[in-house]
């Protein structure tokens, strides 16, 4: 982390200590700040020696910060289309000194195709917007309700562009809600993702799950794997040692 973090912030925002490789992120105190799901994600996520990431949607840029300090990959881009939370992001990268391996761009998740090179990365992410624009009620703030509502892209959107820019054999990794589980599948057949792994995230022992996380394989065989589940809670308040383990307890 560099000198003088502080010189970083802006008015309502502050730094957080993400536990892995002294690493922090600038969130704003009465903004939408990034959860459980996505460091579930960054856990569930598998990059390999010198491979290429990118994160749709990537907010604060969470994820590839995360990505960056778990994996041995060679660089991370990570995509967002809202200007505020894309400088936010850029100062989070030069808070951790990580330019040379993380780039933050803006741009339209829906025009992802023609941002990047097709094909030119071995794993995309996104944890995305979860509630179909039509149901549930609004968040108030226009940034929350873009992060949690399909309010600037749908989950088609997202699977269409993934499908474009991943490489023939890559991987694609999402986290949702698994009440659409038959319409992600669905919907990543369509554009040539096969599910390959599944992992059902229950909050305790006793409760259904209430996220998913999915692997799929740009041209990959029929068969898919569902991974033992993540409980999040031995009991209200403690988490479980796995839980632990993935945040850097």
């Amino acid at each position: 982390m560099i000198e003088n973090p502080q010189r970083l912030l802006k008015d309502k925002e502050r730094i957080d200590d993400l536990e892995r490789n002294g690493y922090g992120i600038i969130q704003r105190k009465d903004g939408f700040c990034f959860g459980m799901d996505a460091v579930l994600l960054s856990g569930f996520v598998q990059v390999k020696l010198g491979e290429k990431v990118l994160d749709l949607g990537t907010g604060t840029g969470i994820i590839p910060i995360l990505l960056e300090a778990k994996t041995a990959g060679r660089h991370f881009t990570g995509l967002e289309i809202q200007e505020e939370i894309v400088d936010m992001a850029k100062r989070s990268v030069r808070l951790n000194q990580l330019e040379e391996k993380i780039c933050i761009v803006q741009g339209d998740i829906k025009e992802a195709g023609a941002l990047f090179s097709r094909a030119s990365f071995d794993v995309v992410t996104s944890n995305p917007p979860y509630i179909q624009s039509a149901g549930g009620l609004k968040n108030p703030g226009e940034v929350k309700a873009i992060s949690r509502h399909e309010i600037l892209c749908t989950l088609e959107d997202v699977v269409r562009e993934a499908g474009k820019l991943v490489r023939p054999g890559g991987r694609f990794y999402l986290v949702h809600r698994p009440q659409r589980l038959i319409e992600i599948i669905f919907v990543m057949k369509r554009y040539a993702l096969e599910p390959k792994r599944l992992k059902f995230v229950h909050p305790f022992l006793n409760r259904e799950a209430n996220m998913v996380l999915i692997e799929a394989v740009r041209g990959g065989g029929s068969m898919v794997k569902v991974e033992k589940p993540v409980i999040v809670f031995k009991e209200p308040g403690v988490y479980t040692d796995e839980i632990r383990q993935v945040y850097g307890y």
